[in-house]
């Protein structure tokens, strides 16, 4: 059976709403007794195999990794500034959902500045959050790939572009500052412990959700 096929085994590239993945295999199956052509694609961020129709790629939004220059241009209109999105999270929430399923590296970018920037007027709902992490995440795999750079880069970067003044603060920055603040409070624990009762218990709730 004779199928042309955009992609080529270990080429990288997009599927929607799962990340940047690796064209691992090229492989014929039977299906309802015809011979189907399939991608064998593993998306190492979340260590899965997804098995996709060679002629239905561009219908699922398969696509290659952009450019370095389309990369860049992602990242400017996150610094850009934007009309004011919805106070109804659920209206917020289909349109961004439609925007993930659509899959373009620009309309990745859109969601991740106009849920940050609304998460700071008003918590985020708990689906809405999880949407806005699931963009953030797929904004730096695709980022970092285009621009060959680290995970970590490719996050401060798009974390420079959505405060450009230094406003935010990074996940690995805050997590660095939880820690320094739990060793500040254990050495104060310590200095307490001496004065108590030794054979007195007591319990400790670890606060730290993360």
């Amino acid at each position: 059976m004779k199928t042309k096929t955009r992609f080529s085994v270990n080429q990288k590239i997009v599927y929607p709403s799962q990340g940047v993945g690796k064209i691992i295999e090229i492989k014929e199956k039977q299906f309802k007794n015809e011979p189907i052509l399939y991608y064998v694609i593993y998306i190492a961020v979340s260590d899965m195999t997804i098995m996709a129709p060679v002629e239905n790629a561009e219908e699922l939004g398969i696509r290659a990794i952009v450019s370095a220059d389309e990369a860049n241009k992602a990242l400017e209109l996150i610094s850009q500034d934007f009309e004011p999105i919805p106070s109804d999270w659920k209206l917020r929430y289909q349109t961004n959902l439609d925007l993930l399923k659509k899959g373009s590296v620009c309309d990745i970018a859109t969601i991740v500045r106009s849920l940050y920037h609304r998460s700071k007027i008003k918590e985020l709902p708990i689906l809405e959050r999880k949407l806005y992490d699931s963009a953030q995440k797929l904004l730096e795999d695709e980022i970092s790939y285009a621009l060959d750079i680290s995970k970590e880069e490719a996050e401060s970067l798009i974390h420079t572009h959505l405060e450009p003044f230094g406003e935010f603060e990074s996940n690995s920055e805050k997590s660095r500052m939880d820690d320094e603040q739990d060793d500040d409070f254990l050495d104060e624990d310590s200095d307490l412990e001496e004065d108590e009762d030794p054979d007195q218990e007591e319990d400790f709730d670890d606060d730290d959700d993360n």
